[in-house]
């Protein structure tokens, strides 16, 4: 039962507490204790103060005459059940009382400490020589020549301060008991709301690792425990989106690589079991060679974004030339745009500054981009390249821009995303863009996309242009700044 939070708490928060109502109890005892006893001997002090009036200035003409006038005093008093009036004679023994009982054995520390103080007071708490608890004070009477003549002695029991001292410690214990009762029912209370959440929380994460994405955690506070309630749901929410995305990435992998090794294997059959003619061995050839082709993109594609993935995906900066990777790009998709039936366009300007990238990764980004759009245009349809540098930004612009059939608003932020493809109609396998995007952002620069439904859609990449005074200093990173 106390393990975990509830053993922390109960370690931490009770046992503090209970240490904390102990000390509390024991300091009320203590000043209680202290208190009492001052109240008892602060009133034998007072009633010695009497003793003024009997010998004025604390002195008596003779022995007989002090034993006489004491005794008489000590007949006469009027709280005889408060505190008893002692006559000690010059060596200390008692040898008259208020209560007529004698009391010659009787010790009197008291009495010796008086007639070593200065004022001739002293008092002594500590048991009688029958036993019992007692506080008393005695004030020692002189003659006029300063001689001791003895002392009157005021006793008083400590039974009554005892007994109030334990019936208020008692009030201090039950009230600190009742104060732990209602500390540990409210604690239990308070630690059982957060685990009866936590152990939901708990399960409902084992069957989430579990696969079980449909898990979720009911919501039962609308605190922290209800913040952490709705980011388990929500990731569990992500990871069925995520395994679904994926599900489909290997479903649309699976075709992608199943299409062009069908297509290879049924010509390459075609030739085994005879030679064709020769148109038709051109024909088969070219088929071979094109889905070889498309094969080997695929898994280069699929290659990068295992490296993404991991992490292991890398670029070789160095000063380059970005309208020579363009040109390439253009150029090896140009055929393939005429044979579709579709128009590339290419702006080609005369010439752009210096930028610091990866030759071949950007113009893999340049590859990646243009096949798009070819893939979502239809037949008669324009795609237009065009290259131009921002003097405000010192950048330069990569913008591709086609009239195809667009992205829908909802899919438009998520096609970055890694196994997301907005359009399924359309064969590839989803994680181009996202590689290419990785590839962009590790040159310091964007890849941005704007698309309307039925419109077509802008692809626009920006990247710093190279400043050789600044990568002086970092010879790693592309920087921004005018090529001088």
């Amino acid at each position: 039962m106390f393990k975990g939070i509830s053993r922390r708490w109960l370690i931490n928060t009770f046992g503090v507490i209970l240490a904390i109502i102990v000390l509390l109890v024991i300091a009320l005892s203590v000043a209680v204790h202290s208190l009492c006893y001052s109240t008892v001997e602060n009133e034998l002090i007072k009633h010695s103060e009497e003793l003024n009036a009997v010998f004025p200035e604390g002195i008596s003409d003779s022995t007989e005459t002090f034993i006489e006038a004491a005794g008489a005093y000590a007949a006469d008093i009027g709280y005889k059940d408060q505190a008893e009036v002692q006559v000690l004679n010059a060596t200390g023994r008692v040898v008259m009382t208020s209560t007529g009982f004698a009391a010659e054995d009787e010790k009197t520390p008291d009495y010796a400490n008086a007639l070593k103080a200065e004022s001739g007071v002293a008092h002594y708490t500590g048991r009688s020589t029958a036993g019992e608890k007692i506080t008393a004070v005695s004030k020692v009477i002189r003659n006029p020549q300063g001689s001791e003549l003895g002392a009157v002695r005021y006793v008083s029991s400590l039974r009554n301060a005892d007994r109030k001292v334990l019936i208020y410690t008692l009030i201090a214990a039950v009230v600190g008991l009742l104060i732990i009762a209602v500390v540990a029912v409210s604690g239990y209370y308070f630690i059982r709301s957060i685990i009866k959440p936590v152990r939901e929380m708990t399960d409902t994460a084992r069957r989430i690792a579990q696969g079980d994405f449909t898990a979720k955690v009911d919501k039962m506070y609308d605190d922290e425990i209800g913040d952490l309630s709705d980011s388990i749901n929500e990731m569990a929410k992500e990871l069925d989106a995520n395994e679904k995305l994926k599900n489909d990435f290997i479903s649309r992998v699976s075709h992608e690589l199943r299409t062009p090794l069908t297509a290879i294997k049924g010509w390459a059959e075609t030739m085994q079991y005879g030679v064709p003619d020769r148109v038709t061995l051109e024909k088969g050839m070219s088929v071979i060679v094109k889905e070889s082709s498309r094969l080997t993109s695929l898994v280069e594609e699929l290659l990068d974004f295992s490296k993404l993935q991991s992490g292991r995906l890398t670029v070789q900066l160095e000063r380059m030339d970005i309208l020579a990777e363009i040109d390439e790009a253009v150029y090896m998709l140009k055929e393939r745009a005429l044979s579709e039936g579709k128009h590339l366009l290419y702006d080609d300007p005369e010439e752009m500054p210096i930028i610091y990238g990866d030759k071949n990764r950007l113009k893999q980004v340049f590859l990646n981009v243009i096949d798009n759009a070819l893939k979502y245009t239809p037949e008669g349809g324009m795609i237009g390249v065009q290259v131009y540098q921002d003097y405000k930004e010192h950048t330069i612009k990569v913008v591709v821009a086609d009239n195809g059939c667009g992205i829908n608003p909802e899919d438009l932020p998520k096609v970055k995303d890694k196994f997301y493809k907005a359009n399924q109609k359309i064969n590839g396998s989803g994680i181009g863009l996202a590689v290419a995007d990785e590839i962009i952002k590790m040159h310091k620069g964007t890849l941005e996309l704007e698309s309307s439904p039925e419109v077509g859609t802008t692809v626009t990449i920006t990247i710093p242009i190279y400043n050789e005074a600044a990568a002086l200093d970092d010879d790693t990173q592309p920087l921004g700044g005018m090529n001088p």
